[in-house]
């Protein structure tokens, strides 16, 4: 089967767009990337989208709009990254999350994502499953991270134990016991750890006025300096302590937070380069804090996917913090970094239509497995 996946993170870079041949059942998948692109948002798109996830007030007129903007961006991402001649069976869109609340204290949670699934099939006359994150959350779970049970098909090991790490806007981590152990499925973890490059963007785009958008490998931040005392103290906020299941976003790591710990750097007068860098040691450090402090054990290799995984001095600050672990990319297993994302929406709805589970309890917090994805076929 033919599928586009379509996937838009918390950095609101733009709407990665793959092409995936899939074939096989259940976690025995073969899976063959024909084609990706990333499709940026319009500028004042891509505003408006940051703003009301940052907690803006929007006017239901103008969410409804929003929601059809996203949606026509995503169909036109769609027409636009298949190849010419190739039918394409199925859409899986993950859609635009602008506010996400876990569960917590006996009440569900509530995520959002914009991007209008019967829109999308209604433009591209393509099959579209959408709205993923909702059944998981109906039945207790956090809706996130979604892609642990993709990591799980397409990365677990005989004898290796394995962490993902997805560093997107936020980070978030799978972690695969070795599958020679009994029961090891039900030891696998999943969770958000925190800042990816969210706070890195946005310092970046505050530092030159938005005329960039996040530091290019991370080669601004290599000029400077951490300062390790201030690491200290921002790995005290509550959500790096708190046990898994977890998850976060914008609504916590976004412009209020960016603006705190530049507040909290005014008694170090650290230059530009030593604040990406010292936010840069966030990341890393809250990473490796997360895995000592849950994991049962560190693992040997730690894949890492994402925009994260280009900058080449977060990588080298991970290494520092996590020495005894082997880092590698998912570019080293055959699936692109860049669209892995991409590629684990095309799955999701892959095994929606095929009335396969998508969810995985023991990462979600969930009470079961259940289908996950909303269906919209076109109209003819």
């Amino acid at each position: 089967m033919i599928v586009v996946g379509l996937m838009s993170g918390t950095s609101v870079d733009g709407i990665d767009a793959a092409v995936v041949d899939i074939k096989g059942d259940g976690l025995d998948l073969d899976i063959n990337l024909l084609a990706g692109q990333t499709f940026p948002y319009p500028d004042d798109l891509r505003s408006q989208i940051l703003a009301v996830c940052e907690g803006a007030s929007i006017s239901m007129e103008d969410l409804a709009k929003l929601d059809g903007a996203i949606a026509s961006c995503f169909a036109n991402a769609t027409m636009n990254v298949i190849p010419e001649n190739l039918k394409v069976d199925l859409i899986g869109s993950h859609g635009q999350t602008v506010f996400h609340q876990p569960a917590h204290e006996h009440q569900l949670g509530y995520s959002l994502q914009l991007g209008r699934g019967d829109l999308i099939a209604h433009l591209t006359k393509i099959k579209t499953v959408n709205n993923f994150r909702q059944a998981d959350i109906a039945m207790g779970g956090h809706g996130a991270p979604l892609v642990s049970k993709i990591d799980l098909c397409l990365f677990s090991h005989p004898k290796h134990h394995r962490c993902l790490q997805n560093i997107g806007g936020i980070g978030n981590l799978t972690y695969l016991p070795p599958t020679h152990q009994p029961q090891w499925q039900e030891k696998i973890m999943g969770w958000d750890t925190g800042p990816g490059n969210a706070l890195l963007d946005l310092a970046v785009q505050k530092f030159t006025d938005n005329q960039k958008t996040f530091d290019f490998n991370g080669e601004w931040s290599r000029q400077g300096k951490p300062c390790m005392s201030l690491v200290k103290t921002w790995l005290k906020q509550d959500f790096f302590s708190q046990k898994p299941p977890k998850s976060t976003g914008r609504e916590l790591f976004g412009h209020l937070y960016l603006e705190q710990c530049l507040k909290d750097a005014q008694p170090f007068n650290l230059s530009e380069a030593d604040f990406l860098a010292t936010l840069t040691e966030l990341t890393a450090s809250s990473i490796a804090y997360n895995y000592k402090k849950f994991l049962p054990t560190l693992p040997h290799d730690l894949i890492l996917g994402g925009g994260g995984s280009s900058n080449s001095y977060l990588k080298e600050r991970l290494q520092a913090n996590l020495p005894t672990v082997t880092l590698l990319t998912t570019d080293d297993f055959n699936i692109s970094t860049e669209f892995k994302e991409a590629i684990a929406f095309a799955i999701l709805a892959y095994w929606r239509v095929n009335s396969f589970a998508g969810n995985l309890p023991v990462v979600t917090g969930a009470r079961q497995e259940t289908l996950l994805g909303e269906i919209h076929c076109p109209q003819n």
